[in-house]
């Protein structure tokens, strides 16, 4: 999430009541995660595991809970709890705005663009031209949709990501502040869930096709002409590359990538990275031969097991 305008250091800490290492001056630009952080932004980090990473990556600012020594070029933020001053920043720049009609007069809808009965647009949506939202479709906040999209009753678009931090009282959430993005010729079937990104943004690329009751989780990019069929779920972070077809009842942990024109078999269960190019099948998944094979082998046992006696 990049900022309205660039803010100071200084700033930053007031409004996270943190103590700062660096130049009060030093020009900071928006906050992101990890995985999508660029010069300027915040990153937050709570775990000695991650602070390596944190302090290498392109952040310009570090949110830590250890005083370190300050790499070159950087500033910290020095927090008791930096999970709960994050949140504080997202509140800042991008506090809920409740919505007072069902279409926001803020959205922008384009020419030829039909909006259905009882559909809820939310504050600074884009629609693009030649669209159909039919019934009781919920586009949350700040979401883009491109041109020649269809999107079918009882789809929501723009949820908050599954993202909690364990503490001794309960579950606190990490506040999402960015979008969905949903470029042009996508189909958008009904009781689909799109969820919006962390900081950054949850992509359905341009010509890609979704059945009915699929779950796409935060900050996921699918890319383009991908077929998915129902009741698939993807975790969060995940990457899609382009003509991907994933078939039904797959499910897709987070934070991994599955490479161009690869094809997951029904009922698949993907907990790593795959190449394109290749038919997968089973959980954990193996390529669809390699499957096969084991199959006809144990069919076999039962006689292996007969000559042996």
């Amino acid at each position: 999430m990049k900022f309205p305008k660039t803010y100071t250091l200084k700033e930053i800490s007031q409004i996270t009541q943190a103590e700062f290492v660096g130049d009060e001056n030093f020009s900071v630009t928006g906050i992101n995660e990890i995985h999508v952080v660029e010069h300027g932004d915040v990153v937050f980090v709570d775990h000695p595991k991650y602070y390596n990473k944190a302090l290498n990556s392109a952040a310009s600012v570090i949110l830590i809970n250890k005083k370190v020594d300050c790499p070159k070029g950087k500033a910290l933020l020095i927090s008791d709890d930096p999970f709960r001053d994050f949140n504080r920043l997202s509140n800042y720049f991008k506090p809920f705005n409740p919505a007072n009609k069902s279409i926001a007069s803020s959205a922008k809808i384009g020419k030829n663009t039909i909006i259905q009965p009882q559909v809820f647009i939310g504050n600074n949506v884009v629609i693009g031209d030649n669209c159909i939202i039919h019934a009781h479709v919920a586009i949350y906040d700040n979401c883009v949709i491109g041109n020649d999209v269809t999107i079918h009753s009882g789809t929501i678009l723009g949820a908050d990501a599954f993202y909690y931090k364990n503490r001794p009282t309960g579950y606190d959430k990490l506040i999402s502040s960015g979008r969905v993005v949903i470029k042009d010729h996508v189909d958008i079937g009904a009781n689909c869930t799109i969820d919006k990104g962390v900081t950054g943004d949850t992509i359905i690329g341009e010509g890609s096709k979704l059945d009915n009751l699929i779950q796409i989780a935060h900050d996921t990019v699918i890319g383009k002409k991908c077929l998915l069929a129902s009741l698939t779920a993807i975790a969060g972070c995940t990457i899609i590359e382009d003509e991907v077809t994933i078939w039904g009842q797959c499910g897709i942990v987070s934070g991994i990538t599955i490479g161009k024109k690869a094809v997951l078999m029904a009922q698949s269960g993907v907990s790593k990275s795959i190449a394109g190019g290749k038919i997968y099948w089973g959980s954990p998944v193996t390529e669809l031969r390699d499957r096969q094979r084991e199959l006809i082998s144990i069919k076999k046992l039962p006689e292996l097991l007969k000559k042996m006696k």
